[in-house]
């Protein structure tokens, strides 16, 4: 039986992180809490531009991404997303006092969400108790996923693997740009192109594709 090593380490590391966060979080000054999110931007931008180079079917990850995120405002994931943040923020200050910063609640809340997008899809960590919490739905998705594995992977190929990635690639970019305030992309309304980018591509690729060339 194998066991998801990846996936506890990553959880393991990003509550510990939070942890270590929260209490150091008191000896960080403003300007430095108001540097950090320009370089996980700057580090969202690599991670992004790295995924969406592997794309090998641009017009199936375009209508994914499109259709996803139309799901996703349909169904209000971004709101349901926000709602979960908003609770972990409540319960994360009734363990510990949460210092007030420059942002504004809605800017806080904003970031919050984009930093929930990045750890569901990657890994970072350093805005303490809060950020442990996060771990939570990580571990959720990251198990769900593992132990899908051996269902799904016989049905995909690596094409439709590497569209995965490119999409969650442009996501993440999307995420950069919202953390540096210049355009508010609808992040999380975006998470359900990842379920449907794997299909799309195989009957683009099967279908379309051949009909075209």
């Amino acid at each position: 039986m194998y066991l998801p090593i990846g996936c506890i380490t990553n959880v393991i590391f990003i509550v510990i992180a939070g942890i270590i966060g929260t209490f150091l979080g008191k000896y960080i000054s403003e300007e430095l809490k108001e540097k950090i999110p320009m370089v996980f931007a700057v580090c969202s931008f690599a991670m992004g531009f790295g995924s969406i180079g592997l794309m090998k079917n641009m017009p199936a990850v375009v209508l994914s991404l499109n259709l996803g995120t139309i799901i996703g405002v349909l169904i209000k994931m971004g709101h349901m997303i926000n709602r979960g943040a908003t609770y972990m923020q409540k319960v994360a200050s009734k363990v510990v006092k949460i210092k007030s910063t420059k942002l504004t609640e809605k800017e806080a809340m904003s970031l919050l969400v984009s930093l929930i997008v990045i750890f569901c899809f990657g890994s970072t960590g350093l805005y303490g108790i809060v950020i442990s919490l996060i771990a939570i739905p990580q571990a959720v998705i990251y198990l769900t996923l593992f132990y899908c594995a051996s269902f799904i992977l016989p049905l995909i190929n690596e094409h439709m693997i590497s569209d995965f990635k490119a999409c969650g690639g442009l996501i993440i970019f999307a995420t950069g740009f919202k953390m540096l305030n210049v355009i508010n992309f609808p992040d999380a309304d975006m998470i359900p192109s990842m379920i449907i980018v794997m299909p799309i591509s195989y009957l683009w690729e099967t279908y379309v594709a051949p009909l075209i060339s």
